[in-house]
């Protein structure tokens, strides 16, 4: 396979599972579900930001995916904790790599972004320049 480009079709099984699981709040969440068992509240209060309806869509995705188990605890009243299962436990190492590339290159990309910001915002005289005259 040394030379071949890869090519992703658009009906390809990986490409729907690789968005579902590399997602920003399925990462957080299997990040957050790492030490123990959970819920619900207890989840999104490690998620600064996230809407209980993203939360609630994300952890089903993972559910259906089998990266997450859903448990009702028989409590009055009724509670849900989620856990990681073996399946999601096996990405914990690579989700733990991206991060750390992450932190590694935080300074790099902070740069790249300076430069090419810099580069991509003309400057107003260049705007009056480049906008096109209205037609009457």
């Amino acid at each position: 396979m040394s030379g071949e480009r890869q090519r992703f079709a658009v009906d390809c099984p990986s490409r729907l599972l690789f968005d579902q699981i590399a997602d920003k709040w399925s990462v957080m969440v299997l990040t957050v579900l790492d030490p123990g068992p959970m819920r619900f509240n207890a989840i999104k209060r490690q998620l600064e930001g996230v809407t209980q309806k993203a939360l609630t869509q994300c952890l089903r995705r993972l559910e259906r995916n089998g990266l997450v188990l859903r448990r009702v605890i028989p409590v009055s009243p009724v509670a849900v904790e989620y856990e990681i299962t073996p399946l999601g436990r096996s990405l914990q190492h690579p989700f733990k790599a991206l991060y750390a590339w992450t932190l590694e290159h935080l300074g790099e990309v902070d740069e790249a972004r300076r430069i090419f910001d810099s580069r991509s915002s003309p400057s107003p005289q260049a705007d009056a320049r480049m906008s096109i005259p209205a037609v009457a």
